[in-house]
């Protein structure tokens, strides 16, 4: 038997950082993000006699053992030890499984595509679909949460495992530890057509480390930064202002708010930005793009740049100098997947 599955990498478009604790457990976090058709791949199968074996292709990273129920978490492919280990526990009665599980990502780690957490949730839903296990949307995203978080230890938040798992445009609310209300925006494709028109999707090049960023974020929320919070509830609310200039079709208010979030954004920690983004977005202003901003904690990693349709080949012609890439995407409204093969 071997079962397969994939879940899609998404685009933040305006709340990123209030979905983390404390911040969203004393002010509540609104994130509105929206997937796309780059993807976190995962294959399970059987393998007899073999013991436990987890590759990641993509990262040229393997580890084989003996059957066993627990892998202590040693930095070795720490997230496929862990899915591995609470699926074991809770799913499985305790007893170790004979599988080979392979693993690849369209996107690199510190992407700000939210791929890490995209690829538990893609490991889960093999798992799921192996095992044949009843879990609900929100369990599926709170469970890639817990073992994310919690049992590795990586610093964040939770919109990455809730957009994967759902899939589409999200309007998402995030309250105390572990209250999440998902709301799917039906948006007409018109919009989706000159929302897709208006982005240049560019990889700058250089990952970043995001738990670094949201760990500052974290200390200013607990030192009660005046700067580092009042950006953040601006930001809150420009997640509110956003989704409805999508409802709305209005794509030159919702470019307008993207900038001026942005903009506040970089007030939350001193990490979000750098000369190296900034140079960048220089360079693609004078280009014709009209807003922008990092996907995800900031740093590095994807950066989504703004511009009227009629500009964007004179954008694309300044970015392709550069170091890094132009990505084409597409909008997808489906989440996370799995199938038998």
């Amino acid at each position: 038997m071997v079962c397969r599955s994939k879940a899609p990498l998404r685009l933040g478009f305006a709340g990123g950082g209030t979905d983390v604790s404390p911040f969203s457990d004393q002010h509540g976090g609104f994130v509105l993000n929206a997937t796309i058709d780059m993807y976190a791949y995962c294959t399970i199968f059987a393998i007899p006699g073999e013991g436990i074996c987890f590759q990641a292709m993509d990262l040229q990273e393997s580890f084989r053992g003996p059957l066993q129920e627990f892998f202590p978490l040693d930095g070795v492919l720490s997230l496929h030890k862990a899915v591995y280990n609470r699926v074991v526990k809770e799913f499985n009665q305790g007893k170790p499984m004979e599988i080979c599980v392979v693993t690849y990502s369209d996107a690199p780690p510190g992407s700000g595509l939210g791929s890490s957490s995209t690829m538990v949730v893609a490991m889960l839903r093999a798992y799921q679909e192996a095992l044949n296990i009843p879990l609900g949307e929100y369990d599926l995203a709170q469970l890639a949460f817990e073992i994310e978080r919690c049992d590795v230890g990586l610093a964040g938040g939770k919109q990455d495992q809730y957009a994967a798992t759902f899939g589409g445009v999200n309007f998402m609310e995030f309250y105390g530890h572990d209250r999440v209300i998902v709301n799917p925006l039906r948006i007409k494709d018109a919009t989706i057509n000159e929302l897709e028109n208006s982005i240049v999707l560019y990889y700058t090049g250089r990952s970043r480390d995001s738990a670094r960023i949201i760990q500052e974020q974290v200390e200013n929320t607990k030192s009660r930064s005046e700067q580092s919070v009042q950006a953040m509830l601006e930001v809150k609310e420009d997640a509110l202002s956003m989704k409805e200039f999508l409802l709305k079709g209005d794509i030159e208010g919702f470019t307008a708010h993207l900038g001026k979030s942005w903009q506040a954004k970089k007030r939350m920690a001193k990490a979000i930005s750098n000369d190296f983004i900034e140079s960048i977005f220089e360079r693609a202003s004078q280009a014709g793009a009209q807003a922008g901003k990092i996907s995800g904690a900031g740093g590095g990693g994807f950066m989504m740049l703004m511009t009227s349709p009629t500009r964007r080949l004179e954008l694309l012609s300044a970015l392709k100098p550069l170091q890094g890439e132009i990505v084409r995407f597409h909008f997808t409204g489906q989440g996370a997947q799995s199938w038998r093969a």
